[in-house]
């Protein structure tokens, strides 16, 4: 049975499930949902456990050999089995559809899992252990819900934050919610409950940002230049490479190019998406930068990723990641002028 993370704990206070899978791509949110499971089974007498790390070479068998082994003192336990790369194999699968088939008396199974892709969740030991128990997918916390995250997790620890010292540590730790909750942990030690300024933040808190080339690729084509000049002197900071950097550019460039010459073929915009196979989450990015953007500022563009790659290889004069900046605010809709010169390797 699937279960929306925000729903566990109301869950947890009624009778366990036999069985619980939480998986997600946030670390820290599958390890606070997993911890509200471990809690709920203390509570509920489960007073062992035994954990069990499924890495490459995990032997499927252990598993099945704690199943039938009951307790020495009859007494509840947690069998809590860590999917580390989220697939288990053919014989971990077996193993996993027949538990569900028939769980273990006394017993919780417990399993933590990275993201598990559309296929894993297709799959019949998937299947097998949603009908019988609770899984729970915990996903990202978008960009726009950070604010309202770290406002209400502030809160939780008994800070009174103004909106200006919400906003400043979500902008210090966007894409990084581990040291999201880290710092404010360090906050509430710090200053106690009560009220809570920016001025108090910009002292404390370290620029944790943690961004990464996905990221940088969608505030350009959502048109937020600011956002993306930021990204990117995250990751120049960070020592990122300009090969990776230019990739994910590059990469969304020589797309819109391809888009836009059907646009100006005459093609409707839905029908372009769709022939490029474009994700449904993602149309709206594309949307806005084919039509912020026409063919030619595209094509200058393209030109201006090639000159890059000639500067990163010392091939062409020019500081990478000035270009690769251009390259940035470019898509993000700003006027750079790039038609007569962006083909230029000076």
């Amino acid at each position: 049975m699937p279960i929306r993370s925000e729903a566990l704990a109301t869950h947890l206070a009624k009778d366990l499930a036999p069985i619980y899978l939480i998986h997600g791509d946030e670390p820290l949110l599958v390890g606070e949902a997993a911890d509200q499971v471990r809690a709920a089974a203390r509570t509920a007498g489960y007073g062992a456990r035994e954990v069990f790390d499924a890495g490459p070479a995990f032997e499927w068998q252990a598993l099945q050999t704690a199943a039938r082994n009951l307790s020495l003192f009859s007494e509840r336990r947690v069998l809590e089995l860590r999917l580390a790369s989220g697939k288990p194999g053919v014989e971990g699968a077996k193993c996993l559809q027949a538990y569900a088939e028939d769980p273990a008396p006394d017993t919780l199974l417990l399993i933590v899992s990275p993201k598990l892709e559309r296929s894993a969740q297709s799959s019949r030991w998937f299947k097998s252990l949603d009908d019988a128990g609770v899984v729970v997918q915990l996903y990202p916390i978008a960009v726009r819900d950070l604010p309202r995250w770290i406002q209400a997790r502030m809160r939780s620890r008994g800070l009174q934050p103004e909106a200006e010292a919400v906003r400043l540590l979500a902008e210090r730790v966007e894409g990084n919610l581990l040291a999201a909750a880290q710092e404010i942990e360090r906050l509430a030690l710090l200053h106690g409950k009560g009220p809570l300024s920016a001025p108090l933040v910009a002292e404390s808190v370290a620029d944790s940002a943690r961004f990464d080339v996905y990221k940088l690729a969608d505030s350009a084509l959502a048109g937020d230049a600011a956002r993306s000049a930021r990204i990117l002197a995250g990751l120049r900071a960070e020592g990122d490479g300009t090969t990776l950097v230019l990739w994910a550019l590059a990469r969304e460039v020589r797309l819109l190019v391809s888009m836009a010459y059907d646009v100006a073929e005459g093609q409707r915009a839905e029908q372009v998406l769709a022939a490029h196979r474009v994700w449904e989450s993602r149309k709206a990015l594309y949307r806005a930068a084919l039509g912020r953007s026409d063919r030619e500022s595209w094509v200058a563009l393209l030109r201006l990723c090639a000159r890059a790659d000639r500067a990163i290889k010392g091939l062409a004069a020019g500081e990478p990641w000035d270009l690769l900046q251009q390259i940035g605010m470019g898509v993000a809709g700003a006027d750079l002028h790039l038609t007569s010169e962006a083909g230029s390797g000076t």
